[in-house]
């Protein structure tokens, strides 16, 4: 081989090399820390009045969830108003739910209503999101008292 080529072949193993290398860092920066929020869209939304679709001075029907509430893991009592839905599940420092748990992504998960009905929907998480023993693929409905699994983190559905 001549030593021409030899050294094209050394400088682009180097450079996918360094690709790969930054591109982890990017990785690891971006868990760590979030994603990037553009500086016009901070405090830009206007706070929510209430739950979405609710129609003004509607109360929740009696006997159905009020909040969702962390009854196992790492951060065991915490919960969030689903008048405030929909919640986010996850490490990352816009989630409702933020959990100190290695095995839950930036943003592992979605809690959601649909009518009178709430769903749970995975978020592309590495590790998956569990109701009951069974991991979803699309947006699952769940009810009171139904575990929802996220890492080592176990949720409820709560009155």
């Amino acid at each position: 081989m001549s030593e021409l080529t030899l050294f094209l072949i050394r400088v682009a193993f180097l450079a996918i090399l360094w690709i790969f290398v930054l591109s982890a860092i990017s990785v690891i920066r971006s868990d760590m820390f979030g994603a990037r929020v553009p500086e016009g869209a901070r405090g830009a939304a206007p706070a929510p009045t209430g739950r979405k679709g609710a129609k003004p001075g509607k109360k929740p029907r009696r006997g159905s969830p009020t909040h969702l509430l962390v009854v196992e893991g790492e951060n065991p009592g915490t919960r969030a108003e689903l008048a405030d839905a929909p919640l986010l599940i996850g490490r990352g420092s816009d989630a409702a739910i933020k959990l100190d748990d290695d095995y839950v992504s930036t943003r592992h998960a979605r809690v959601a209503a649909s009518g009178d009905e709430w769903f749970v929907e995975d978020l592309g998480s590495t590790n998956g999101t569990y109701v009951g023993p069974v991991r979803i693929t699309q947006p699952t409905t769940i009810g009171l008292g139904v575990q929802v699994r996220v890492g080592k983190t176990i949720l409820e559905l709560r009155k």
